[in-house]
């Protein structure tokens, strides 16, 4: 039998919000960078204006990767001491990327 040391979390439940929506987020990121592929794909169809596309869908993705550990751990730490805080603004800049991602994408498709 392995005793192979288990991940801890700071709050002692790996089944919790935080968990949940760390998850989430991920998934999140991984539909940003696979979108990202896509653009990349149309480049010879529609032109390099599908750059834009492909940067802010790229710059989304990176922006989730490069917060999630923060995230995870405020929220865990919100459980510890039962004061836990939505991350408003997390939110907010990715639904700015959907916007921003439709928006470009209209942009484009009229242009070409």
């Amino acid at each position: 039998m392995s005793t192979a040391p288990q991940p801890v979390s700071p709050h002692g439940d790996p089944g919790l919000q935080p968990e949940r929506t760390t998850l989430a987020w991920g998934r999140t990121m991984m539909a940003l960078a696979t979108v990202s592929a896509i653009f990349l794909r149309w480049l010879p169809h529609h032109g390099f204006p599908i750059l834009l596309l492909f940067a802010v869908s790229s710059g989304a993705a990176l922006a989730i990767y490069l917060t999630q550990r923060r995230r995870y751990l405020a929220s865990s730490h919100g459980i510890v001491h039962e004061r836990a805080d939505a991350d408003a603004p997390a939110v907010l800049w990715t639904a700015f990327a959907g916007v921003a991602l439709g928006a470009l994408g209209i942009a484009v498709v009229l242009a070409g």
